[in-house]
């Protein structure tokens, strides 16, 4: 038997470019391994902070065992600490306060616990209720029942429940709680709708009018008559009271929908209101072909789509580090170029989906990118210059992986009326669709606007 080393121990036969490239790249996955390393420790040191603080309450208690005050103290700062944990980890939360006695294993108790909300950051409580888990779904129905819509018109209750936390990111999730509040609204007021499913599609027709009406990116605001023509026949196939549709639209167009406030970890809000979005032609990496790409500008990233109703980005690019500048190109005008002036000749750290739909690693050194006219290109340049703040390898990295862990995001997937590029003819169809809707994200961007008109 002959064992071959597979180790690679150098070879003549390479060119001093390709031993240049390999070391290259062994310095990158050093680089690499270097921040995974650092964010480690950094997630590790949370967490010896959080047993530090736990191991020294404990301590508290058994010195101080017969004191009443001491007591309520001690769990006030157990309940404090719960809350904290939930907010890291909702699921985690839950089970430390009911392993403390601070909260009941009571589903309804659960219920109420998030309802009243105390200390709870309102993504981790719309995370937790959008579980798929059989208990999650019923600590959601529960959830809903602690609000009171009897007499409130859909607008109303709307208001009331999106307000109780914020709408999680993932289409399914989205899917049960809407169709938990439909379920309840029908329930307390019987007889406004033939049936729940009129419910679910009014309210994901007035989340989108709220986004039309209210986002500023959209310039052809809907007017009542068009709010009428995608909601006829949902009721059963019948049309809804011209009167109901007119108070819901009014209450829309001068108040819009308050949105709770919070850390801003989620990304709900993340293609709501970009800093710039249109087209532009995309260099490739590897192959130097020019493609055309949406692309839109937010929260110190570059993401870029195949289509305005894509299911999810091609591409993201965090800014941090990078710098943007006019290039000439002698194929293509009017082009702008990022990249990282400090570590030339290294892939800018980024990340896109492969042809089996996997994400990789980006490949670019520099991204070449032309606009349409030479004004264009100037807006573009002068916009990613205001969201390239200098920052380091290490905050880039922790941004790809927060946003690249939500890459199955679509912000444009309007599939509630659009079926991906196929158009849906009425609403009253759209709940014939699949199931999973991936990516509907409601207060959706700009482009709500156009997916509403392909229904005309």
């Amino acid at each position: 038997m002959v064992l071959i080393s597979t180790h690679w121990t150098g070879s003549s036969d390479l060119s001093e470019a390709e031993e240049a490239e390999i070391e290259t790249i062994k310095q990158h996955r050093e680089e690499l391994l270097e921040d995974i390393k650092k964010l480690k420790e950094q997630i590790a040191q949370v967490f010896a902070e959080i047993e530090c603080f736990q191991n020294e309450e404990r301590q508290e208690t058994d010195h101080n065992p017969g004191e009443q005050t001491s007591k309520l103290s001690q769990r006030d700062k157990l309940l404090s600490l719960g809350r904290k944990k939930f907010n890291m980890d909702p699921a985690k939360g839950i089970q430390y306060l009911i392993e403390q006695q601070l909260l009941s294993s009571d589903l309804q108790e659960i219920a109420k616990f998030l309802h009243k909300g105390e200390g709870l950051n309102k993504t981790a409580i719309g995370d937790y209720l959008g579980g798929r888990d059989p208990t999650n779904i019923q600590i959601l129905q529960a959830f809903v029942a602690c609000h009171q819509f009897a007499n409130l018109n859909l607008v109303q209750a709307l208001r009331q429940f999106l307000w109780s936390f914020r709408l999680p990111g993932e289409a399914q999730k989205i899917d049960r709680m809407m169709e938990a509040f439909a379920n309840w609204y029908c329930k307390c007021n019987p007889g406004v709708f033939q049936s729940t499913d009129t419910c679910y599609i009014l309210s994901f027709s007035i989340i989108m009018l709220n986004t039309s009406l209210h986002n500023p990116n959209v310039k052809d605001k809907p007017p009542f008559e068009r709010f009428v023509s995608i909601n006829r026949g949902i009721d059963n196939g019948a049309d809804l009271p011209e009167e109901l549709l007119k108070n819901l639209f009014e209450s829309i167009k001068n108040e819009p929908f308050s949105i709770p406030e919070d850390d801003g970890n989620d990304l709900t809000h993340t293609f709501f209101n970009p800093s710039r979005e249109g087209w532009l032609l995309k260099l490739g990496g590897r192959v130097k072909t020019w493609k055309r790409r949406w692309f839109i500008l937010t929260d110190n990233c570059l993401y870029y789509f195949e289509y305005t109703t894509d299911k999810e980005p091609l591409g993201i690019i965090p800014l941090e580090n990078l710098s943007v500048r006019k290039v000439d190109d002698p194929k293509k005008p009017n082009c702008f170029e990022l990249f990282n002036p400090n570590c030339k000749g290294q892939k800018i750290k980024a990340c896109k989906t492969d042809g089996d739909g996997k994400v990789v690693e980006g490949k670019h050194q520099s991204y070449k990118i032309s606009a349409a006219t030479p004004a264009e290109r100037d807006e573009w340049i002068e916009a990613i210059r205001g969201l390239c703040p200098p920052g380091n390898p290490q905050q880039s990295l922790h941004r790809l992986i927060i946003h690249s862990s939500y890459f199955c995001l679509s912000h444009r997937n309007v599939e509630l009326i659009s079926g991906g590029r196929e158009c849906v003819s009425e609403l009253k169809h759209a709940r014939t669709l699949e199931k999973e809707r991936e990516g509907f994200l409601l207060l959706a961007p700009a482009n709500v606007s156009r997916a509403e008109s392909l229904c005309h």
